[in-house]
């Protein structure tokens, strides 16, 4: 009986526990998620995505070393030149 008795005190104790972890479970929901600014949130996943490894996709067009883009461009620049007055 003394043991039944020590078990009846430990799950009363565990289910008052369990009551506090419940109401303050509810309490938490009760914060609404649009007190945080969206940049912030977007901020955070951005952090946690990164801190699990993920390295995303380049969303903008690299331009490759390509010879006649650069010239191309050169001779743009050069063409640009202003006229000097003498």
């Amino acid at each position: 009986m003394n043991q039944d008795n020590e078990l009846l005190e430990l799950v009363k104790t565990l289910s008052s526990q369990v009551k506090d972890l419940e109401r303050q479970v509810t309490s938490l929901k009760l914060i609404n998620a649009s007190d945080v600014p969206e940049d912030v949130l977007v901020a955070i996943a951005a952090g946690v995505a990164a801190y699990l490894g993920y390295q995303g996709e380049p969303r903008q067009r690299s331009f490759a070393p390509v010879s006649s883009w650069n010239r191309a461009t050169k001779v743009a620049q050069l063409n640009h030149m202003p006229m000097v007055s003498r």
